[in-house]
Order: structure tokens, then C-alpha cells, then sequence
């Protein structure tokens, strides 16, 4: 398991990411068939399987193309939009929300869209963070090495 080296405070965003980057190592160090996770679902509340939920290996993906860019930076602007565009088939809906974005921000001073995106990335950042958690849990149950 991967092991925090830098000390930060602990609701520093610096901290929420670095947990985040140990984390999705560690899962990658103990997941070494990734097929294994395909048709597992996570649990809801009382073990419940949601209904509408992807399966982990769809996490596991995600997961860790997050993890580039975590760890690695943004893509430069246009080839981020290239690849935000493959993956649309609805544009028009893009661009409304595109528009939606830009009146919003333009309503905004800058210290409220700091506060407001930098308290979503930290939510965001912990959420996945327990979502990296749980694919390496359900796989050790899966393979036998649950502890």
C-alpha cells in the first residue's frame, strides 16, 4: 500500500490529492486482471447492487485515466476538447452548457468560482478516492485475498 510522504494540512486540496494518487497506485498494484472486475458491481446500501450503476471494471478505467491527469496535469486546452468531443454524440448539448457556464461565470466574481470549484474538486477528489478504495477491496474478495 502506498504511504503518504509529503505532510500537508489535512483539508488541503494538495493532501486530498496525494491521497487520491496513493490510493489509485495502490489499486493498481493489486489489481493484475482488471477482466476480473467486469459484471461486479458496487453495493449500495445493505448490499444492494444499484441498478443503474457501472460495473468496476469501468471504475478501474476511469479511475486511472483520472489519475494521469492528477498526477501529470491538464491536457493543453484544444486537445482535451478534442478528446471531450470524441467521446459526445450530442454537441448541442455541450454547447448549451458551454453557454450556460460562461453566463454563470461572467454572474461570478472570481474568489466565489475558486471557492465553488475548488470545494467541488475536493468532494469530487475524496469520492473517487473511496471509489479506488472499493475496487481494490471487491477484487481481494474476489481473488481470495481479502484481509
Amino acid at each position: 500500500m502506498q504511504v503518504l510522504t509529503k505532510r500537508y494540512p489535512k483539508n488541503c486540496l494538495l493532501t486530498v490529492m496525494d491521497r487520491y494518487s496513493a490510493t489509485v497506485r495502490n489499486m493498481e498494484q493489486v489489481v493484475m486482471i482488471p477482466s476480473l472486475l467486469r459484471d461486479v458491481h458496487l453495493s449500495g446500501h445493505g448490499d444492494d447492487v444499484q441498478a443503474d450503476s457501472p460495473d468496476l471494471y469501468k471504475y478501474f478505467i476511469m479511475l486511472k485515466a483520472i489519475h494521469v491527469d492528477v498526477d501529470h496535469g491538464l491536457l493543453p486546452r484544444e486537445e482535451w476538447q478534442a478528446k471531450v468531443a470524441e467521446n459526445e454524440a450530442d454537441n448541442e448539448a455541450s454547447e448549451m452548457e458551454e453557454a450556460k457556464e460562461e453566463r454563470i461565470s461572467g454572474e461570478m466574481d472570481l474568489e466565489a468560482q475558486f471557492h465553488l470549484h475548488f470545494s467541488s474538486l475536493h468532494h469530487i477528489l475524496t469520492h473517487l478516492t473511496l471509489r479506488a478504495e472499493e475496487v481494490t477491496r471487491k477484487y481481494q474478495e474476489i481473488t481470495g485475498q481479502a484481509m
